[in-house]
């Protein structure tokens, strides 16, 4: 799959690589196309997202972050660099834009799994509600593993505000960087088994992917399947990757 995939028609013609985490980029990706890619399988691949530049560059970002080490929360074996709350000014545009796109795709989400609960247009009004019920922690956070390093199967979807729906990015170049450290996702189904996902990123590219659950057809109508996700266990080098998330954890 092209990156252009995602672009309107008319801007096709156009680098889809984001020089600057633009905003109006953003806006001309073909959101239609991603929505039924996000309802068919839970994740929309975005690739060449950043070039290879602008990802390393991101990565480096780390240095200086506060450090959390996976071992310590038994979710695996490496370390989080979590991003300030205040995000730096253009991953902060970055999200507000992605955020009014992704706010209607879960809305419809919402509406199908039979919720009342819906997201307001903007990402303030949504972050607003979360810092109402004590839900102050950042959650997006760069993930540095080196050889041997992995992430468990988790959900990011403590609190009465959860987003259904997140960004990653790989930051550094599978085969070059590391070896091993494939994203990974799975998704359970009510009486099926689970389904196993591998997302096949490269440097610079990203993925919008179903934070926790999302609404799955049937044939008596829409249930709720659940959605885990994990990098597997890197086998030399190091792995830097990006988790943007649209909520805060209590």
């Amino acid at each position: 799959m092209q990156a252009d995939l995602f672009l309107e028609p008319a801007s096709r013609a156009e680098s889809p690589i984001l020089v600057d985490m633009d905003a109006p980029i953003i806006d001309r990706l073909d959101w239609p196309a991603i929505a039924a890619r996000l309802d068919a399988e839970g994740y929309a691949l975005l690739p060449r997202w950043l070039a290879a530049e602008q990802a390393r560059a991101l990565g480096r970002l780390a240095t200086g972050l506060r450090r959390a080490p996976l071992a310590s929360g038994r979710l695996g074996q490496g370390g989080l660099h979590y991003l300030p709350a205040e995000l730096p000014a253009p991953l902060a545009a970055w999200r507000e834009a992605l955020y009014r796109h992704l706010a209607p795709i879960a809305n419809a989400w919402s509406a199908r799994l039979d919720s009342a609960y819906r997201y307001p247009g903007e990402l303030a009004g949504f972050l607003q509600r979360g810092q109402q019920a004590g839900q102050a922690h950042a959650l997006s956070h760069l993930n540095q593993l080196d050889e041997d390093g992995y992430v468990a199967l988790h959900q990011r979807n403590d609190g009465e505000h959860v987003f259904p729906l997140q960004l990653i990015a790989l930051l550094s170049e599978p085969g070059e960087d590391f070896t091993g450290g494939e994203f990974v996702m799975t998704e359970q189904r009510p009486r099926m088994q689970s389904r196993p996902m591998v997302l096949p990123l490269r440097l610079g590219d990203a993925a919008l992917i179903a934070t926790a659950h999302r609404p799955v057809r049937g044939a008596s109508g829409d249930y709720r399947a659940n959605l885990k996700h994990a990098i597997s266990r890197v086998r030399s080098g190091k792995r830097v990757g990006l988790e943007l998330s649209f909520h805060d954890a209590p």
